[in-house]
């Protein structure tokens, strides 16, 4: 039986060719985690992780190490592998830190199990390669303290090229009108089709956001993403009954569990778990079953590479939200082609690092 040799990570820090601010922050490199596991056969399994901070990726990659060694000849078996540290953390929780590292080390081993099947990952879960309708979410952040409509403009032709039919634009301007005055520039400035997303970033209260929402709610948008903090799901659940433009939350998802408690509180009308949240690949089968059996559109958040995979094996599969960020650091990036994800044909995830680029962005 193939068993795990070993489990390295890297830490990068590398450049967002559009740097986004949102309401709650803002985000002009990426810092990331570069997981290697080696199987016992010479298979190399890879995914990464987006830290949100560069503070913590030192400590993420400590923690990915340490794990290593309660892996080291363990089966290559992707659902006991999470069993095994799920357990082991139980009293500290697989949330954090711990749930992103074990959501990385899942991720890794399906890629490997791919490899070594010589089938695509998305073949090896039970699926075909299909293009993946993707929306562009690498740019339109907020403009500063007033909406510099514009910029917003130029920047939302800039980002049709590669033929996408969405985007996200960020909001939460001071002032509630320059929100409805950015979602009416970008749109004005887009061929009749191109569906518009907005996100929140959990800057508002209840109250707010219902009063805002009510504002954009005859705008044709696709969907207001977290408009409140993100564990308000009884707020969320006020908001989504309150607005008639669809409410999308999920990308803050510990587990499929917490999945579950969202829609038992009616909280949004779509779900986008991330994959380093939701449980990796199989956190991801679980909560494509949960959203099925809740009819619940589902879209993905980040880590586009490996999600795309998944959108082919997901019964309510919506949108894939496109970015870019790992690009630098990878041997070949995923093609969009039309609006969409174009998967190659080849064993696993199809993540290869760039090891010069690695080197160059090292932290």
């Amino acid at each position: 039986m193939t068993t795990i040799h070993s489990l390295t990570a890297r830490a990068v820090f590398a450049p967002i060719k559009r740097p986004l601010q949102t309401s709650t922050g803002s985000v002009s490199k990426a810092p990331m985690v570069l997981l290697d596991l080696t199987t016992s056969d010479g298979v190399v399994g890879r995914s990464y992780l987006f830290a949100v901070t560069p503070l913590a990726l030192k400590a993420q990659v400590a923690l990915i190490e340490d794990m290593a060694s309660l892996l080291v000849g363990q089966p290559l078996v992707p659902f006991e592998i999470e069993r095994l540290l799920t357990q082991r953390f139980t009293l500290l929780g697989a949330i954090g830190l711990v749930g992103m590292a074990i959501s990385g080390i899942d991720m890794a081993v399906w890629d490997a199990l791919a490899i070594q099947a010589k089938q695509p990952l998305a073949c090896l879960l039970g699926g075909q390669l299909k293009p993946v309708t993707a929306y562009n979410s690498c740019g339109l952040g907020l403009t500063g303290q007033r909406a510099d409509l514009a910029a917003l403009a130029q920047e939302s032709n800039e980002l049709l090229a590669g033929g996408f039919t969405g985007m996200k634009l960020r909001l939460g301007y001071a002032d509630s009108n320059d929100d409805v005055a950015a979602v009416k520039a970008v749109q004005s400035a887009l061929p009749a089709g191109v569906r518009l997303m907005t996100d929140y970033n959990q800057g508002l209260d209840p109250s707010e956001a219902i009063r805002r929402g009510h504002a954009l709610d005859d705008l044709g948008l696709t969907w207001i993403e977290e408009p409140v903090r993100a564990d308000d799901h009884a707020g969320c659940a006020r908001v989504a009954a309150a607005l008639k433009t669809p409410v999308q939350i999920g990308e803050n998802y510990w587990g499929s569990r917490d999945m579950s408690r969202a829609i038992a509180a009616q909280a949004s009308d779509y779900v986008m778990p991330d994959l380093e949240r939701i449980g990796g690949v199989s956190g991801w089968l679980r909560a494509a079953a949960i959203a099925d059996a809740a009819a619940l559109p589902m879209s993905t958040h980040l880590f586009p590479e490996v999600s795309a995979h998944l959108m082919c094996v997901t019964p309510t599969a919506h949108w894939l939200e496109y970015v870019d960020w790992a690009n630098p650091i990878l041997k070949t990036p995923l093609e969009i082609v039309a609006g969409q994800a174009v998967l190659r044909n080849e064993p696993g995830s199809g993540i290869e690092w760039d090891e010069a680029q690695v080197k160059k962005y090292a932290y």
